[in-house]
């Protein structure tokens, strides 16, 4: 156990010997590269490399951990000990148990890895952050495959799910999603992150958790439903922004907004490898009573026009080849449409036959701007099996939505990646890791001219 985040890069085993580089090719319709963006380390081979093994966490909430469920360490719970002070070298342990379905995960994945081994690298300069991560998918191609809309003689219907997603389990849809790599990032002003790490945003009542909330719930509520954020579900939030161990019971307006003036809030990072890498861009949210995304507009949208039910944008069959792809061209080729690139406007009159499938979601940089652009330098390529993700973002931001990197500063990390066609809570994790920009702590960056 910590006491102090500041000092816990003291007494961990966890360097490994450096992965070899792997080479850096262009992301396939990138606008631009990282390159033009940031001079990341010509050399990451000279960058310590420290290696993590993310486990599967089922369907554990921060309301589980402090249940008697927890087996006895809900008492350490409540007496502030670390999830790592009591679980440090179990993670394979911990993983095992959980993708077998016999605890903590009432819908078992066939042939879900019980933990993935992830290599990360840091470094900066007097302008930006660097990471460098890599891990081997489960699966010999990229997961850069995300769910379309597919015609079906009549109508266009969404196809492809999330594995852990009811009709792909029954074998009605086909498990399609994009692989991710995540990060929710803390400064020290949201409590018990640096000892809770992720668990802190993960509660009953989310998608995919133990008591699901019911849309007509969600709609209904004052802060999150139709009168306020307009939201369906509920998604990642942290406990400061509740008077009660629910959802529902949220803090008013003024109170909420109190907390995040005071920086009570997470930063969350994701690269997608459909909806943000063919761009070179991850997307940037902050979690307080939700998981919202930054002021702007990120690099991906829905491809559906509500009115005419039906593709906002088609491939550019000039470019891609045909205004479709088909479901045995899934992962034998890229599949992102991306505005400014390849897409045209959907014309329905393109002599659609039925099989014939667009992206549900549309990708631009060209389209992304403020807050929630910031994270316009992070490129990802997949050679032998493993990912590779070049991340980059600039020191000492301003916007009240963000965390800002600044040399000197210490940040309490939680890493998280989404892979074999999964979403929500079918990432894998590992418990709360301090990052220090010239300052010491479990993962040290090295400065870089």
């Amino acid at each position: 156990m910590f006491a102090d985040t500041h000092d816990r890069a003291a007494g961990i085993p966890r360097l490994v010997k450096p992965i070899a580089t792997a080479t850096m090719t262009a992301v396939l319709f990138a606008c631009t590269s990282l390159a033009a963006y940031g001079a990341a380390p010509a050399d990451w081979s000279k960058i310590p490399v420290t290696t993590i093994k993310l486990f599967y966490p089922g369907q554990s909430s921060y309301e589980w951990l402090h249940s008697k469920d927890h087996k006895r360490a809900d008492k350490k719970v409540a007496q502030g000990d670390s999830c790592f002070s009591c679980h440090e070298g179990e993670e394979q342990e911990i993983g095992e148990l959980i993708v077998s379905g016999k605890r903590l995960e009432p819908m078992p994945v066939k042939g879900k890895q019980p933990t993935i081994d992830l290599a990360l690298q840091f470094a900066y300069d007097k302008d930006n952050a660097y990471l460098r991560a890599q891990w081997k998918t489960r699966n010999p191609y990229p997961g850069e495959a995300h769910p379309f809309k597919r015609y079906d003689g009549k109508q266009w219907k969404h196809y492809g799910y999330p594995k852990l997603d009811k009709v792909v389990q029954e074998g009605k849809q086909p498990g399609i999603y994009e692989d991710r790599f995540s990060m929710l990032i803390d400064d020290g002003d949201v409590p018990n992150f640096d000892v809770h790490g992720c668990w802190i945003s993960c509660h009953d009542g989310q998608r995919d958790m133990q008591d699901k909330a019911s849309k007509a719930d969600v709609k209904g509520h004052a802060l999150l439903g139709d009168n306020g954020l307009k939201k369906k579900d509920v998604r990642k939030y942290v406990p400061s922004t509740r008077t009660d161990t629910n959802w529902a019971s949220t803090k008013s307006r003024a109170e909420i907004d109190k907390i995040k003036a005071q920086g009570g809030f997470l930063d969350l990072m994701q690269w997608r490898g459909h909806r943000s890498n063919p761009v070179g861009m991850a997307d940037d949210f902050n979690v307080l009573e939700y998981r919202l995304n930054d002021a702007g507009k990120g690099p991906f949208s829905k491809n559906w026009n509500k009115k005419a039910k039906q593709p906002k944008y088609m491939y550019d069959a000039a470019k891609y080849g045909s205004n479709a792809t088909r479901e045995d061209q899934i992962r034998k080729k890229p599949t992102a449409l991306i505005r400014e690139a390849n897409a045209v406007p959907f014309d329905p009159n393109a002599n659609w036959k039925e099989g014939d499938m667009v992206p549900a979601y549309y990708t631009s940089r060209a389209d992304a701007k403020g807050s929630a652009a910031d994270n316009n330098m992070s490129t990802g390529t997949w050679k032998d099996g493993m990912w590779t993700v070049v991340w980059a973002r600039p020191l000492n931001l301003t916007n009240p939505d963000d965390k800002a990197l600044k040399a000197g500063g210490v940040y309490t990390i939680g890493f998280a990646v989404h892979d074999d066609n999964i979403t929500t809570r079918g990432h894998h994790v590992y418990w709360p890791t301090t990052v220090g920009f010239g300052a010491k702590a479990d993962i040290e960056a090295t400065k870089v001219p």
